[in-house]
C-alpha cells in the first residue's frame, strides 16, 4: 500500500512525535510505502527537524515538511491548505498513492479534494469534533462574523467529509455512539474504526519505575514526599483550577504534598495562578521535558490528574497523557464527561472519577485513587487492555488492507 499521510499537525511538536510516529513506524515495518506531508513551526522544525528526520530515515518514512503559518487567523490556515494541497498534488503525480491517510479536518480538506479530483481512497481520521471544539474552548469566539462563517463552513465540510471517506477513525466509542445518533443525512456510508490514543508501552515501561527515587532526589523531592503529578497544556479546556482545587485537598490529606507539572507551559505563569489559588510555590516543581524524559517524570508520581472541560466535543477527546499516566501504573483522578475515560477507570478501577469539585468529592477520589496506586501493575494493565500501540497499528494495518482490497 502506497500511502499519502497528511497532518497539518508537525512532526516536530509533542503530539507529532508521540501520536503520528510510533503509528507509521508500525505501519511501515508491516510493509506499506508511506509517505509522510505536515505543517512545521520554523522554530520548532530548526531544533527538532534533525531527530524527526532520522526516526523517519530509519523508518523508511518519506516524510515531506512545508512550513506552517500562524497568522492571520484563518488566512493562514488557507495558505497552508494550498500549499498542502500543492504538495500532494506533486507528490502524487510521482507516486500514484492507493490511499490518502488524513490526520483531522485541515488535512481532511486536501484528502477529499484528491478522491474527487483523482480518486485517491480517503480515509478520515477525525481526532476529534475539530470546529465544534475550537468554538467550545474560545478558539474562535463565536460572537466574531469571521469566526462564525469559519464554523458554519468546517460544518458543512464535515457533513462531505463523513460522506466521502472510504474509512473514517475515532479516538473513542463516545464519539462513534454520537456519530451514529446523528440525522439519517448526516451519517457516514462508511464503517468507524476506534483507535484511542495509543501509547509506546516499551517506551513507557516499567524499567522507568527503577529510576523512580534517582527522579525525586533531582526533583528535590523525597523518597515519601507525596507527589501528584500533571502532564500537558495549561489553559484552555484543561481545568487549571479544579485541579489546583485538587491538590488542596491532596495537601490536607497528605502534609508535605507537592504538585509536579509536567509541560511546556511558562513557570511563571503556573506559579502566578498556584499563588491566586492559595498555593505556595515551593509546592511546586514545573519541568519541561522531552518524549524520552515524560516517562521517568510520571513514575516519580503517586498520583495523576486530568480534568478537560466536558462539553460536546469532549465526547470525542482521548487525552495522550492519560494512557501514559496508566502505563506507568500511576492513577488518575479524571472528570466525568471526556471521551471513553469514565468507563474506562470505572472498568478498570485505574483510577477516580469525579463529578464535582468540592472538597468532599474530591478527597474521596483521593483515597479511592490511592487504593489503586497500591496495586501499580493492575494500573498498568489497564493501558495495555485499552491503549497498546501494537494494538493501535493493527487496527490502522487492516484498514489501509481492507481500502487495498477494495481497490483490487
Amino acid at each position: 500500500m502506497r500511502a499519502l499521510y497528511i497532518s497539518y499537525d508537525g512532526m516536530t511538536d509533542p503530539l507529532g512525535r508521540s501520536q503520528v510516529l510510533p503509528y507509521l513506524q508500525g505501519l511501515s515495518q508491516r510493509g506499506h510505502e508511506l509517505t509522510l506531508l505536515s505543517c512545521e513551526k520554523p522554530g520548532r522544525m530548526a531544533a527538532e527537524g534533525p531527530a524527526v528526520r532520522r526516526i523517519c530515515d530509519a523508518a523508511g518514512i518519506d516524510w515531506q515538511p512545508i512550513a506552517y503559518h500562524k497568522s492571520p487567523p484563518i488566512l493562514s490556515g488557507l495558505i497552508d491548505v494550498a500549499a498542502l494541497k500543492r504538495a500532494a498534488v506533486r507528490l502524487h503525480q510521482r507516486k500514484q498513492f492507493d490511499l490518502i491517510h488524513c490526520r483531522s479536518y485541515m488535512a481532511a480538506i486536501v484528502g477529499d479534494w484528491l478522491k474527487r479530483t483523482r480518486g485517491v481512497p480517503f480515509l478520515f481520521d477525525i481526532r476529534g469534533f475539530w470546529a465544534d471544539e475550537r468554538v467550545e474552548r474560545g478558539i474562535w469566539p463565536a460572537r466574531n462574523p469571521l469566526f462564525r462563517a469559519a464554523y458554519r463552513y468546517f460544518k458543512r465540510l464535515e457533513r462531505r467529509f463523513f460522506r466521502d471517506a472510504d474509512a473514517i477513525v475515532s479516538l473513542t466509542e463516545s464519539a462513534r455512539h454520537e456519530i451514529d445518533n446523528w440525522p439519517v443525512d448526516r451519517r457516514p456510508s462508511a464503517s468507524i474504526t476506534v483507535i484511542p490514543c495509543c501509547v509506546d508501552l516499551a517506551l513507557f515501561d516499567e524499567a522507568a519505575r527503577k529510576g523512580r527515587s534517582a527522579t525525586r532526589k533531582r526533583l528535590g523531592l523525597g523518597a515519601k514526599t507525596p507527589l501528584l503529578v500533571y502532564v500537558g497544556s495549561v489553559g484552555g479546556a484543561y481545568l487549571t483550577d479544579q485541579m489546583f482545587a485538587l491538590f488542596r485537598a491532596y495537601r490536607k490529606l497528605r502534609p508535605g504534598a507537592r504538585f509536579l507539572f509536567v509541560t511546556g507551559h511558562p513557570r511563571q505563569e503556573i506559579e502566578r495562578i498556584a499563588v491566586a489559588q492559595g498555593i505556595d510555590r515551593a509546592e511546586l516543581a514545573v519541568v519541561s521535558a522531552t518524549r524520552e524524559e515524560v516517562p521517568s517524570l510520571i513514575a516519580a508520581a503517586d498520583l495523576g490528574v486530568s480534568f478537560i472541560l466536558a462539553t460536546y466535543s469532549a465526547k470525542a477527546s482521548c487525552p495522550t497523557k492519560f494512557g501514559e499516566m496508566l502505563a506507568m501504573g500511576v492513577p488518575v483522578i479524571a472528570n466525568s464527561g471526556v471521551g471513553d475515560i469514565a468507563e474506562i477507570i470505572h472498568d478498570t478501577g485505574a483510577g477516580a472519577i469525579v463529578e464535582r469539585y468540592d472538597e468532599p468529592s474530591l478527597t474521596e477520589a483521593i483515597r479511592q485513587a490511592e487504593t489503586a496506586a497500591k496495586d501499580s501493575r493492575s494500573v498498568r494493565a489497564a493501558a495495555i487492555r485499552h491503549f497498546a500501540l501494537e494494538a493501535g497499528i493493527d487496527r490502522y494495518d487492516g484498514i489501509y488492507q481492507a481500502i487495498g482490497r477494495q481497490a483490487e
